[in-house]
């Protein structure tokens, strides 16, 4: 049995006291201080982890000053405040041991678009994604462009200053804010924008918190300019935080204060609004992938790429393109970065053209074809090859692929993980290649791996070495390698942070600036902030405080891992492998990638999120003295003693008294996942929340109580065989008003679906299909199998949408091959959802054994449903290793493409078919990203138009939408993406895959989408 783990970390009276007070004065937005929400921010995408009081997700900008305000007072003057957005940092820039102040939950609206002026209003907490989608009809967008954009807020781009791609056209963050409205320490409201100096000197001379400010602004950027202008290198990305040079303009004739905020890390003030320009979109685009035969080619080749008047270079190392190789991403780019006969691609460059004339952009793609040509005729420079991508579609295919790469190196084999902490380096871009050599040869020297790309054309480089952060030795190299990386960077005239902010990296500030800039820094900060009560410790320190600075050897995520045994870090890698990158928060809401995120906007229900409580869990259960792996075992060997039931009762009814146990706050957390696994396969780190959720539910159930649901869902396949025998008797049942409320009430199942009638056999009566046994199949001559098609039947599309099974036969029959349809064997599928292993494990079992006998006769076997298909290949590996054998269940799409039939012509008008819209099934679109492709050339080759409808979940995925708890949000996830779009397409067009899908579309929308084997048997009709 799991232990009960008690109270962790409780909070600080004074900080307990402050969150009561602020619930009392009125704050609306959200206060969150349970253990497992604090664990959902104490980590981003660095090494570092830290435990927060509480967090606290503010609904407007009167709630930010209401929490600083109150903080104000004497009694609270112990509390600090840390802004997190997207929580995408690769250095801890928002960690903290205080209160975080999550602007993304409620403050992400678009407030106002000028298209005429060219500015956009928005509060910071609104995604960059998010923001380009509103500009887009306006024919605008906001143009720093980085890898995180899909998650990343605009207040996380405002504090850290962030640019990436294409920054030496469109620069940075700092460079397109016109003013910000933010909230002081002391809830002082504060609005910045560009005023002159004249009106700068005037507030100065004024009496209060804004003239304080800006006499120390006039003090340090005006009185110092010199000192300022010779110390900073002219660097594209310049020096983050605190910008002294750009606080005035060039003539010193304006002063711009939100210049000081940008780049802060929330060290100065809260910002809750910001006013930015933006550019006109390029009606014109294309993308010159140079293929190289080395890496250092490829840097030494970049400048000649930059003199091509490109809009930015991009350099990818042969890792990292290999990286993405073994990822789902490289279907999307394949034929876009083709392989060179007889050469090796080992680096690229990404060269972006981005114009508003054809003309011009012609030109200069011609001029640069006619100097790569030449460098290849000559073998110079490292050039083996190109192409010209001038699609928005393949372009956009592109960086998706090298956005998710960035992720992907965190995927690494073993212990060892490519990790962040020296990662945006930025020298003269004329140095680059030099300094890359050196910092090559200084991790050679350390013998370790490691993949680079950047922004060659700025300078900036982005290297991440494999580390084991468990090993303290390895912990102690990180800091190794950071003074040494800090030292060459120095050497080269660069700085040690380029785009990705200082954060725990802070300690490096005052030997970058020198004493007497150092200084003013620190003044400024005094000014804002005198109590060090912001994001304590990042960027500086108020003048004259005896205040730390944060250290590079804080303590990190591998302290606490390390505490977990190696065998069980091994056995969870899927949940302690999570570095935190973030993707599971894409703002994308046709991503399947993660409902459950989508809809609560909690990050305890993501893939980040359940990952780090399960890790957490792992860690307190090692310290509580149990052996997960062996109470596992346990649970495989089955019984249950009296004793052992008394137990679990008590313990159940302790919890519905309130009892605190850590496992509760897991187990809410998992019971939100839909187990869709979108994240098997879309997170670049393959964090596997169904696996380890169903291990988690397994081990949580040896203490507690399962609900009466869960047996319900556990044993639905055995129990519809019998249901199906009297579909009237039980569907009359069904149906009845009285019946929905018991099952609502007693069982917590809403809209339970009827039995299909006829059922399968009824409406298949007397046909060759049936009746079929194993010994039926052994006894064809084995010159006549390649003539069968085999059907393994699921439970959901069997016994309650059998009409999608009947005329998958009748097609099959129509492509001129004999359809049999399999003896029904369950699949354990909704076993394993509810964490029934051991269960499944029999299951699983059970079905291999008949499937692999099957499978050895040589005849093909197809399923219909795409969940309980990837079953086979995904969950009874892990439940049966070796034993599960090497059969294969194919998707109809699969086998015909891989069978190619001859379609027999149509007997009807093809130009009357529907124009038909795929809505694909979540698991299949992104277990087998080629799906979708797959059923546009079947359609194709039956001479009917297919298009695929870019949506996420449904929502129902199984039995999670049956649930009755999980009913709003399944109904909402609906509203998400699907029901626009459903609303949108004529009822007749319709197509889905799944069944879980076509349910969910008849429950809110009043019709059944048909599969897409209907729609192309409907063509013989």
């Amino acid at each position: 049995m799991i232990p009960k783990i008690g109270h962790q970390h409780l909070l600080a009276p004074e900080c307990l006291a402050y969150l009561q007070a602020l619930e009392q004065a009125g704050f609306e937005g959200d206060i969150e201080k349970q253990y497992g929400s604090r664990l959902a921010v104490a980590t981003d995408n660095s090494v570092y982890q830290q435990l927060p009081q509480g967090v606290l997700f503010p609904k407007h900008h009167q709630d930010v000053q209401l929490m600083t305000a109150l903080a104000n007072e004497k009694r609270f003057q112990a509390i600090t405040f840390s802004a997190r957005g997207g929580g995408t940092g690769t250095n801890g820039q928002s960690l903290t041991p205080g209160l975080v102040v999550d602007l993304s939950r409620h403050m992400n609206r678009v407030l106002e678009v000028n298209a005429e002026e060219g500015w956009v209003r928005v509060e910071t907490g609104v995604v960059k994604d998010q923001l380009n989608d509103a500009l887009r009809p306006h024919g605008l967008f906001f143009s720093p462009d980085l890898s995180t954009s899909n998650r990343a807020t605009v207040g996380g781009m405002i504090n850290t200053d962030a640019s990436g791609q294409g920054s030496l056209v469109y620069g940075k963050t700092s460079d397109h804010i016109l003013g910000l409205r933010s909230v002081l320490v002391d809830g002082t409201e504060i609005d910045t924008l560009p005023i002159p100096l004249a009106e700068a000197e005037t507030l100065a001379a004024g009496e209060g918190t804004v003239a304080k400010l800006y006499r120390q602004i006039l003090a340090s950027c005006r009185d110092k300019r010199q000192a300022v202008l010779d110390k900073f290198p002219p660097l594209n990305r310049f020096l983050t935080g605190y910008d002294l040079k750009h606080a005035l303009n060039d003539d010193q004739t304006e002063v711009d204060a939100s210049r000081l905020l940008a780049g802060s890390e929330g060290s100065l003030a809260i910002i809750t609004e910001a006013k930015l320009n933006t550019t006109v979109i390029p009606k014109h685009r294309a993308l010159v992938n140079v293929k190289y035969d080395s890496f250092e080619s490829a840097l030494r080749n970049a400048p000649v790429m930059v003199k091509a008047d490109a809009l930015s270079v991009e350099t990818i190392d042969s890792r990292v393109l290999n990286l993405a190789k073994e990822d789902i991403v490289w279907h999307s780019v394949k034929e876009l970065i083709t392989d060179v006969p007889g050469k090796e691609l080992l680096g690229i460059n990404i060269v972006e053209f981005a114009d508003h004339s054809a003309d011009d952009q012609q030109a200069k793609l011609q001029a640069l074809r006619v100097q790569l040509d030449k460098l290849i005729a000559d073998e110079q420079g490292g050039v083996i090859g190109y192409q010209v991508t001038e699609d928005l579609a393949s372009i956009n295919r592109i960086y998706g692929m090298r956005k998710k790469a960035v992720g992907l190196l965190g995927a690494a084999k073993g212990r060892k993980k490519p990790i962040a902490f020296a990662e945006d380096t930025c020298v003269p871009p004329e140095n680059l290649a030099d300094f890359i050599m050196e910092f090559r040869q200084l991790l050679d020297d350390h013998q370790l791996n490691y993949g680079m790309f950047g922004h060659v054309d700025a300078g900036v480089l982005h290297v991440r070495p494999a580390l084991d952060m468990c090993d303290p030795e390895q912990e102690v190299l990180l800091r190794k390698i950071s003074d040494q990386v800090v030292a060459l960077t120095a050497k080269y005239g660069g700085l040690m942070w380029g785009e990705h902010g200082k954060g725990y990296r802070s300690e490096y500030s005052p030997a970058f600036f020198g004493d007497e800039l150092w200084g003013e820094l620190r003044k400024i900060k005094s000014a804002f902030d005198p109590f060090n009560r912001l994001n304590p410790g990042k960027i500086c320190t108020p003048f004259e405080s005896d205040a730390q600075l944060v250290s590079v050897d804080a303590t990190k995520r591998g302290f606490y891992d390390r505490q977990i045994p190696v065998k069980v870090r091994d056995s969870f890698t899927q949940t302690v492998d999570c570095n935190g990158n973030g993707l599971c928060f894409n703002y994308d809401l046709t991503s399947p990638m993660c409902p459950s995120m989508k809809i609560t906007k909690d990050r305890r229900h993501s893939p980040k999120g359940r990952a780090g409580l399960v890790r957490e869990w792992l860690r307190l259960a090692e310290n509580e003295g149990v052996d997960v792996l062996a109470l596992e075992q346990q649970t495989q060997r089955g019984g249950l003693s009296i004793k052992h039931l008394v137990d679990k009762v008590g313990n159940t009814w302790r919890k519905s008294q309130g009892e605190y146990d850590y496992a509760h706050e897991v187990m809410e957390a998992m019971k939100g996942c839909l187990a869709c696994k979108a994240c098997t396969s879309q997170c670049p780190i393959k964090v596997d929340v169904p696996t380890f959720r169903a291990r988690f539910m397994n081990l949580y159930h040896t203490r507690y109580l399962r609900p009466a649901r869960d047996y319900l869902v556990a044993n639905i396949e055995k129990a519809l065989p019998l249901m199906a025998k009297f579909p009237g008797f039980i569907n009359f049942f069904l149906k009845q008003a009285w019946v929905k409320f018991l099952t609502k009430k007693t069982v917590g199942f809403v809209d339970a679906p009827l039995i299909s009638t006829p059922t399968l056999k009824q409406s298949m009566h007397g046909h060759a299909a049936l009746g079929y046994e194993l010994s039926d199949l052994q006894a064809i001559p084995e010159a006549q199998r390649g003539e069968y098609l085999l059907v393994v039947q699921d439970p959901f599309t069997t016994y309650y949408d059998a009409d999608v099974v009947r005329d998958l036969l009748l097609l099959i029959e129509k492509l001129g091959y004999k359809p049999v349809l399999l003896p029904f064997k369950p699949n354990g599928k909704p076993q394993h959802v509810k964490g029934f292993l051991t269960a499944f494990a029999k299951t699983a079992k059970d079905s291999a054994e008949f499937l692999q006998q099957v499978y050895e006769l040589g005849m093909p076997m197809v399923g219909v449903d795409p969940s309980l298909v990837m079953t086979y290949r995904d969950e009874y590996v892990h439940a049966l290793g070796e034993a599960r054998g090497d059969f294969e269940v194919m998707l109809f799409q699969e086998w015909f493409l891989k069978t190619q039939p001859e379609p027999p012509k149509p007997t009807v008008e093809l130009s009357k078919q529907p124009a038909y819209k795929l809505f694909g099934h979540c698991t299949e679109k992104t277990a087998l990203p080629t799906s979708d492709s797959d059923w546009q050339k079947i359609f194709e080759l039956f001479g009917i138009p297919l298009a695929n409808q870019p949506v996420g979940c449904c929502g129902m995925a199984g039995t999670y939408g049956h649930e009755a708890p999980n009913y709003d949000n399944s109904k909402g996830i609906y509203e998400l993406s699907w029901q626009d779009p459903i609303k949108d397409n004529p009822t007749e067009a319709v197509l889905a895959t799944g069944y879980s899908c076509r349910s969910q579309v008849k429950r809110f929308d009043g019709f059944k989408p048909k599969h897409p084997v209907q729609a192309l048997l409907a063509l013989y009709q």
